[in-house]
């Protein structure tokens, strides 16, 4: 299998992972993975700064509520909009 597809394969479980919420056994196929894909520790990375940042931010977003609710939709993440 190539890298490209196996980033792909895991590309939707990246989130839970970074949140700790995945099953272990997955978890194991990511970190196994990721141990020879740079392009997707990079992306773990990225996405762990992200959140990082979001939830740590000590100035609420200004963000229009429809463009927060397209951004949601638009990364599959539309079950944290009422939070």
């Amino acid at each position: 299998m190539e890298h490209s597809d196996s980033c792909r394969k895991f590309l939707n479980s990246l989130s839970d992972y970074v949140d700790g919420v995945l099953q272990e056994k997955l978890c194991e196929e990511i970190e196994r993975h990721m141990s020879d894909c740079e392009d997707c520790r990079i992306v773990v990375d990225t996405l762990r700064k992200t959140v990082y940042l979001y939830r740590n931010s000590p100035v609420p977003s200004a963000v229009p509520d429809d463009v927060r609710r397209r951004l949601f939709h638009r990364l599959d993440l539309d079950d944290f909009l009422n939070r």
